[in-house]
């Protein structure tokens, strides 16, 4: 059993960095392709690389992979070991996919086009993000800066990339003189920012099966082994009928909604079945519960007894 899952979690492992590779892939096609060569500079580190490789024409992947080993190196303390395994395997990656798709696109892919070229790019590069995101990935850049911050002030690190982005973007002001060049960096921001969002949130989505079925516990066994899903039997009773009825809830993924749909007609095509969207599911399985429990140094109530021991005593 220990051998089958650490197959099992090696398997995932070996999926999450192949689908990591995948998302930086297409961050990097949208970027070289369609962003740098209409001299647009986005945000992050690769805004920073732009802005160097426009003034002094150094590649972007050796800026960008040179300040990322600059940042970790001072991050490494605060920021921790696993984050700093994860951010060096991102950074490489898209360094080199940087190096090797910039001289294969000196002009924009789509000819006389910028607005085009800069809502393709934008798109490609939030899917990219997000699809690294989603697999546990990272990309570097602002978010070691982000990380070192939260860890020292109360800045959220989402505030903190939004404000290291936007001083990025108006930075390319000082070499362009170009009003358009900013607008278009924030556009990249925004797109950027809404496509990688949409993209996480898809993948996370949850949905509620209801299921009433005679053929309930062969679902349940078959759910249970082909969707790798659990579920759970309630005893309920039909009105109409006044039978006894045997009603399944199945918690998943949006994503293996049509899954669950399959494996329930293919044994009772008879079958009542409700689907309803959940707007979170927490748990094993599903996402982690993140709350920030507060915790006080001596309970409210402690003076209240020794008051009323003490008036007792007294008494």
């Amino acid at each position: 059993m220990t051998l089958i899952g650490d197959k099992r979690l090696f398997l995932n492992q070996l999926k999450d960095y192949f689908m990591i590779v995948v998302g930086l892939a297409l961050y990097a096609f949208g970027f070289t392709a369609f962003i740098l060569p209409e001299k647009v500079v986005s945000g992050g580190l690769a805004g920073v690389a732009s802005l160097v490789y426009f003034k002094f024409g150094i590649p972007v992947a050796i800026t960008n992979y040179s300040l990322n080993v600059l940042l970790l190196m001072m991050a490494f303390r605060v920021v921790g070991r696993t984050f700093v395994i994860r951010t060096v395997f991102g950074f490489t990656v898209i360094s080199i996919f940087f190096g090797i798709m910039q001289p294969l696109f000196p002009e924009p892919f789509v000819n006389n086009q910028p607005f085009m070229n800069i809502i393709l790019g934008s798109i490609m590069c939030g899917m990219g993000v997000g699809l690294a995101f989603i697999h546990n990935g990272s990309t570097g850049g602002t978010d070691i800066v982000a990380a070192m911050v939260s860890k020292r002030t109360n800045v959220t690190i989402g505030r903190m990339i939004l404000y290291t982005d936007v001083f990025i973007i108006s930075s390319s002001y000082l070499l362009f003189h170009s009003i358009d060049k900013i607008v278009y960096g924030f556009v990249i921001l925004l797109v950027v920012s809404f496509v990688c969002d949409y993209v996480i949130n898809t993948n996370r989505q949850a949905v509620q099966f209801t299921i009433i079925s005679e053929k309930w516990e062969e679902i349940a066994n078959c759910i249970n082994n082909e969707a790798h899903r659990g579920c759970t039997m309630l005893h309920g009773t039909g009105w109409y009928t006044k039978r006894d009825v045997k009603l399944l809830i199945v918690m998943c993924r949006k994503i293996e909604s049509v899954t669950i749909f399959r494996i329930v007609k293919s044994i009772d095509k008879d079958a009542f079945v409700t689907q309803a969207n959940v707007n979170g599911v927490y748990g094993v399985g599903f996402d982690e519960v993140k709350v920030k429990l507060h915790s006080h140094k001596q309970p409210l109530h402690t003076d209240a007894n020794v008051t009323h021991e003490d008036d007792g005593a007294k008494a």
